[in-house]
């Protein structure tokens, strides 16, 4: 393919500057490889940003995703990040009615306090004991798995060795994670509890045969090898602010405004052209990394597109004057809420809560579970805020798919906002509403947004916050050696559609950027 007049050419372009386009972005300029990142908005980092939400409100928050752990730390070490993490004190509270009194489930401040909190739930040892054995063995399967995700796929044989326990294999990858839960735990809030952790953006039943919440259970429990989810210091914005830091002082051009509408490729060079507010422009290339959804890169190469993906969750962010008082007064708020405080997420409750989105009808009871990113890190605070006691609270709401919004967004919403946050209220001593800060203008600090808001915002397809099902970690037919790689010699995925995709990972632009490095001159 011969490049028209006018047309820059550079070893690699990358479509998208979300975080895994910056990852690829500063890998191969600091390898000597002249890169341009085309992103089609006025900033980078995608669905990793920090923002101010509330006008005249002088606080930075996650507005998309807000917690780390799949991000390794080879990245942050080889790439040079200016970027650090805190762990929370507190894993996760579940507050519950118990035989007429409030009480809950706190895990973490230590183990004898954590095993004190299922005697004092559940009245023995026995769940305590199993929750110790469950998570020994995801545990294995973490420091197993986790370090194979920024290496070319392994085999499912090779991965099975790896992982080296029969007993961990049948649980996480053969049979719907609904018989583990079931086998091991008695108590109806013990199990809900674990399983929350197979449906955040994941609409799936426990027992799926499809074994899609295995799938989203295996990547939130194998994170850093340890299944830690921590928070970011100064926001999620602060870790793309470091990648596009890096990517630029590498040599690499980061041209925001910038929005690529076709890839046009011979299998030997591409040529992208991209549209600005002044015209369209081309760049030729002959890596084109595509760090946006297999729908999108779809609809640039001109390919059949994939199945329809579907997103299913409800994100609410708000600006609290102070946290409210629970009803459960064994726990001072500040460290229920520092860790994942889950709210109608016991096990019959997220059952029943799926069986009415799956027949069309938004959750009675939504479940959904709300954290507290300035307990652990008040840095997002403006001074004035963080002195008077202002605090964060961000909410992700689960079994609320994309479909439940299509005949009437707004109101859907609404409906379903209200409906989260009284459950909130139900385990409140004092109404949320009345612990809700007020912006400039007199509004409560409080915004949500749908999946539909989502695919608007973002351009995720159905909302889906891991552009489509996720997959194994480890090859299938197709999926080339480092799972980025597409039928077009040349054009590669690095967004979170990739394999081993979705969350704040930064391990789809690894890979590609190593697919790039391997292929020899760009």
């Amino acid at each position: 393919m011969t490049a028209p007049e006018g047309t820059r050419t550079y070893d690699a372009v990358i479509v998208g500057g979300g975080h895994n386009g910056l990852v690829a972005a500063a890998y191969l300029a600091r390898a000597g490889r002249s890169v341009l990142v085309l992103e089609r908005l006025d900033h980078t980092g995608g669905a990793a940003v920090s923002t101010r939400p509330f006008p005249g409100v002088d606080a930075r928050l996650s507005r998309y995703s807000y917690l780390v752990s799949l991000l390794p730390r080879k990245i942050v070490r080889e790439l040079g990040l200016d970027f650090r993490l805190r762990t929370r004190t507190v894993s996760s509270y579940t507050p519950v009615e118990r035989d007429g009194r409030p009480t809950g489930l706190l895990v973490g401040g230590g183990e004898r306090r954590t095993r004190e909190a299922f005697a004092r739930l559940t009245g023995s040892d026995r769940e305590y004991r199993a929750w110790q054995r469950f998570y020994d063995m995801t545990g294995r399967v973490a420091r197993g798995v986790f370090p194979t995700l920024t290496e070319p796929l392994p085999t499912r044989e090779e991965l099975r060795r790896t992982v080296g326990d029969e007993e961990a294999w049948r649980t996480l990858f053969e049979e719907p994670l609904g018989v583990a839960v079931e086998e091991h735990f008695a108590d109806d809030l013990v199990r809900g509890v674990v399983l929350t952790d197979a449906l955040i953006g994941t609409f799936a039943d426990a027992h799926d045969p499809s074994l899609k919440q295995n799938r989203c259970f295996l990547y939130h429990v194998i994170g850093g090898g340890t299944g830690a989810w921590d928070v970011p210091v100064g926001g999620m914005g602060a870790l793309t602010d470091a990648l596009a830091d890096a990517a630029r002082a590498a040599g690499a051009v980061i041209a925001t405004g910038h929005e690529a509408v076709r890839v046009d490729t011979d299998g030997r060079t591409a040529e992208v052209v991209h549209r600005t507010a002044d015209g369209e422009g081309v760049a030729a290339a002959r890596h084109v990394l595509v760090n946006a959804s297999p729908r999108e890169l779809a609809a640039l190469t001109g390919d059949t597109p994939p199945p329809p993906a579907e997103g299913a969750q409800l994100k609410v962010n708000m600006l609290l004057k102070r946290l409210p008082r629970l009803r459960d007064t064994s726990v001072d708020p500040r460290e229920a809420f520092a860790g994942t405080f889950h709210i109608a997420e016991g096990y019959g409750q997220l059952a029943a809560a799926h069986a009415q989105a799956a027949a069309g009808e938004p959750p009675a009871v939504p479940p959904s579970e709300i954290y507290c990113h300035s307990l652990t890190d008040p840095t997002i605070l403006g001074p004035d805020l963080a002195a008077r006691g202002y605090q964060t609270l961000t909410l992700f709401g689960l079994h609320t798919p994309a479909r439940l919004f299509e005949r009437d967004n707004d109101a859907v919403r609404e409906e379903l906002l209200k409906s989260t946050l009284a459950q909130l209220d139900a385990h409140l001593a004092e109404p949320l509403a009345d612990c809700l800060a007020t912006d400039a203008d007199g509004r409560p600090c409080l915004e949500a947004r749908s999946p539909l808001d989502l695919e608007r915002d973002l351009g995720l397809p159905g909302g889906n916050i891991f552009h489509r099902e996720l997959s194994w970690p480890h090859a299938q037919d197709g999926t080339g050696r480092w799972g980025v790689e597409t039928r077009h010699a040349g054009v590669l995925l690095c967004g979170a559609g990739a394999v081993r995709g979705g969350g704040v990972s930064g391990v789809p632009g690894h890979n590609a950027a190593m697919a790039v490095l391997e292929a020899g001159e760009a």
